[in-house]
């Protein structure tokens, strides 16, 4: 059995539903990250684990326990909050100590897991200072050790990263990575950004519009999405509009020219449209290998990017983006050379 459990959750503010039938299950250990826009519901979700909402309709079992009307102080889970919400008024010390005073530990137990806490999060010379004291990226570490200091069942994490700039950002999700693993807790993270849930997690949620589109690992969630919304917004897409030409031999036709899908295309019928996905890095200009699938593109712009070189090529009346390595020796591609861009069939991906 899971040890956390959504089944069925729905939530609703008036006439208004934020939440449809959300289903999860979560195993003990595992980091989980709700990924969407701002308006998805991921944050609704996290509050109604932590207790701060209640579920319009459905059960949230931590560990075998019906939690779904509990109050937050009875459900033993830790809450990192994106604007850190630490005390002004109190140290680090004492902001970490918190919830232990609240449930009234002894004080050589808070004195020694205050110590633990603060060696955990690499800030043991700062116990005296005061928030306003500390950069962004401590006030977060002291915040994370506040809720980990209670040794909770489940860890919420809601945007904690997006108040900091990108240089910190990418350290600190690499600290918060590997305390979990070292912990072993399970950790339910809200963020809109897909570089953050794809490096981070065990499994990706993806949400729309209140609504599950695809739960995977974050290599599934990348490389097969299942609906458009996952594909368009987990990295960049490039999607064709195609016509079934031979659902059996998985052929299809792209603009006149005729393309193979591994996989096929089972249940279409013949002559019917559908849309097929091609991540950029999945494509190369040059001579095709055997068996490849081939477009022939007029190049519309060339984009160097560091590292990366990005091509926007037209065929008909798509636009592919092509990214490749900048390497010595690569061709000088210019606007409005012809070229043919080939690509394995195992990367088509169609959509539902």
């Amino acid at each position: 059995m899971a040890f956390l459990t959504l089944t069925a959750i729905a939530k609703r503010f008036g006439q208004n539903t934020v939440v449809h039938g959300f289903d999860l299950a979560v195993e003990r250990g595992e980091f989980i990250s709700l990924l969407g826009p701002s308006g998805c519901g991921k944050t609704t979700v996290l509050r109604m684990i932590a207790g701060f909402e209640t579920p319009s309709a459905g059960t949230i079992m931590i560990d075998g326990r019906d939690v779904t009307y509990k109050r937050p102080a009875e459900r033993n889970v830790g809450m990192v909050f994106q604007a850190y919400a630490l005390f002004p008024n109190m140290n680090v010390a004492d902001n970490i100590a918190f919830g232990m005073k609240v449930a009234k530990r002894p004080k050589a137990e808070i004195d020694a897991r205050v110590t633990e806490m603060l060696e955990l999060i690499s800030l043991p010379d700062l116990a005296a200072r005061y928030p306003y004291q500390l950069s962004g990226g401590q006030q977060q570490r002291v915040a994370l050790a506040r809720a980990l200091a209670v040794k909770p069942q489940v860890l919420l994490l809601d945007e904690p990263l997006s108040a900091l700039d990108a240089k910190i950002r990418v350290s600190l999700r690499e600290e918060i990575r590997a305390l979990q693993r070292e912990l072993g807790i399970t950790t339910i993270f809200v963020t809109h950004d897909q570089e953050e849930a794809l490096s981070m997690s065990d499994r990706v949620v993806v949400m729309h519009q209140g609504r599950v589109e695809q739960i995977g690992t974050p290599h599934a969630i990348y490389n097969t999405p299942k609906t458009r919304f996952a594909a368009s917004f987990v990295g960049t897409l490039n999607m064709l509009d195609a016509e079934i030409k031979d659902a059996s031999a998985g052929l299809i036709i792209v603009e006149g020219q005729t393309l193979r899908i591994a996989n096929g295309t089972p249940g279409a019928p013949n002559g019917s449209r559908c849309t097929v996905a091609l991540r950029p890095e999945a494509l190369a200009i040059g001579p095709a290998r055997p068996g490849d699938n081939v477009l022939s593109c007029t190049i519309e712009d060339v984009q160097f990017l560091g590292a990366i070189v990005r091509v926007k090529a037209r065929c008909g009346a798509h636009i592919l983006s092509v990214d490749t390595f900048n390497q010595a020796g690569q061709p000088a591609w210019a606007r409005g050379d012809q070229v043919e861009i080939h690509f394995a069939p195992e990367h088509l991906v169609v959509l539902d």
